[in-house]
């Protein structure tokens, strides 16, 4: 697929399923996407203050949780999904955030903001719907401060059998049922397990993480491999 027809098609996709966005995650990670933030978190170990921007941040969940790890330390959410931003927003209003977080439709692929503008740049579950994730990483990377740390958790590729089968089997047999019964979205959750194919697995992101320039990169496993995490620093003698 093309990546301005990608983006078109991806954009449609996150309108649609917006309201049964939180739903659905559940679903597609056997309820496990808020462990595995959880852990991703204290990987990061946020300071009081710290900065951040989430990216393609959907309904705002992490965003939230960045906003409250910092404490008193400002958060962008960005996602080119307006409907979704609408029920974000209504998150952060209810979570009383809204002197702290704003809330930006944008595009991941070029960042509307100065070099070396925050401490942490996150994307969750959001990487492999970019027409570009070299861009992306790179948009990152930029927006960072010397030091600062680029965050990927995203659905990855189980590497090792008979579990491998299995979650292929229901990735791209039951999900999409799934999201026909709960989202009336046969079409769009059929697109998931389409977006992985082409996704890398742990060790080959890792390496685009080091290709970028990123120093210190890790990467981590999650729940037999159906989910992993990356980290990567930025050089401090970056300006």
């Amino acid at each position: 697929m093309q990546a301005d027809s990608k983006e078109k098609h991806v954009h449609a996709v996150f309108e649609s399923i917006a309201p049964k966005y939180d739903l659905m995650n559940d679903l597609l990670s056997f309820r496990r996407h808020k462990t595995w933030r959880k852990f991703t978190m204290r990987k990061m170990d946020i300071k009081p203050g710290a900065t951040s921007i989430d990216l393609c941040c959907g309904t705002g969940d992490w965003t939230i949780a960045l906003a409250r790890a910092s404490q008193t330390g400002k958060t962008v959410g960005l996602d080119f999904s307006q409907h979704m931003l609408d029920y974000g927003q209504q998150k952060v209003k209810r979570e009383g955030l809204e002197a702290q977080i704003s809330l930006l439709h944008g595009n991941a692929m070029e960042l509307p903001f100065e070099d070396n503008r925050f401490d942490y740049a996150t994307i969750g579950f959001g990487l492999r719907n970019v027409p570009d994730l070299v861009q992306v990483l790179k948009e990152m990377k930029r927006v960072v401060k010397p030091g600062g740390q680029v965050v990927c958790l995203e659905l990855s590729k189980p590497m090792w059998q008979p579990f491998k089968s299995i979650y292929y089997f229901y990735f791209e047999h039951i999900l999409p049922s799934l999201g026909k019964l709960f989202a009336k979205s046969y079409e769009q959750y059929k697109w998931l397990p389409d977006s992985l194919k082409a996704f890398p697995d742990l060790n080959q992101l890792a390496d685009i993480y080091r290709e970028v320039g990123f120093r210190n990169v890790r990467a981590y496993p999650l729940t037999g491999g159906i989910a992993a995490l990356h980290m990567g620093t930025k050089g401090t003698d970056e300006a």
